[in-house]
């Protein structure tokens, strides 16, 4: 055969292989990475928030619920109201709202044993607002921002425990309400028990954001 007809074999460049495969293994730890320093960074601004207390004067005092037994406030929401009734008296807010659904009670809200707390205390009936459908923060949240754009009222100081108000501040911004954050008194119980809180509101931070609407 002539040197014109002799077959020549063109050599392919290809990735060696297995380099496809380590590839995605280092885009995966490069992800994990990402979201472990966006869980971080989120567990900062917890545990940074919860030692501000950033009262000052406002439209309104809100109050988040927590658990109620029988149309008595827990110990927890107890402290909470409290502490709104401090901040009251202080001159803070001419008004309170309190929220919470009724959850498994059929008979009291969070947002109506709050209220009503808040009267037997003194508190006027006309400066204070029960929001009694929201079933959890992030819904408790988009109804007190609905009352207060009713109202024409534009700021808050919003009284929760100090883990929480990370979270319900960042909710209420996004809802267009300038937002201040008081938290109730808290006994520390040691750094553990802290940092178990902190880890715990950062999942439950993380877990709202990604949730559909």
């Amino acid at each position: 055969m002539s040197a014109e007809g002799t077959l020549r074999t063109v050599p392919h460049s290809h990735e060696p292989r297995g380099t496809s495969g380590r590839w995605r293994v280092r885009v995966v730890w490069i992800l994990l990475g990402v979201i472990a320093g966006y869980y971080l960074f989120i567990c900062f601004g917890i545990a940074w928030q919860s030692r501000r207390d950033e009262a000052q004067p406002a439209d309104a005092i809100i109050v988040f619920g927590a658990a109620e037994y029988s149309g008595h406030p827990s110990p927890v929401f107890r402290a909470r109201l409290d502490h709104a009734i401090t901040l009251y008296s202080r001159g803070m807010a001419p008004y309170l709202i309190i929220t919470g659904g009724a959850g498994r009670d059929p008979q009291f809200s969070e947002g109506g044993v709050g209220r009503d707390y808040l009267a037997t205390r003194g508190i006027s009936d006309r400066h204070l607002i029960a929001e009694t459908q929201g079933e959890n923060t992030a819904e408790s949240a988009e109804r007190v921002a609905v009352i207060m754009r009713a109202n024409d009222m534009r700021t808050c100081v919003v009284v929760s425990d100090p883990y929480h108000l990370y979270r319900i501040k960042k909710l209420m911004q996004r809802q267009g309400i300038t937002t201040y954050a008081s938290p109730r008194p808290f006994a520390s119980r040691g750094l553990w028990f802290s940092v178990g809180r902190v880890m715990r509101e950062a999942f439950s931070y993380l877990t709202q954001r990604v949730r559909p609407t």
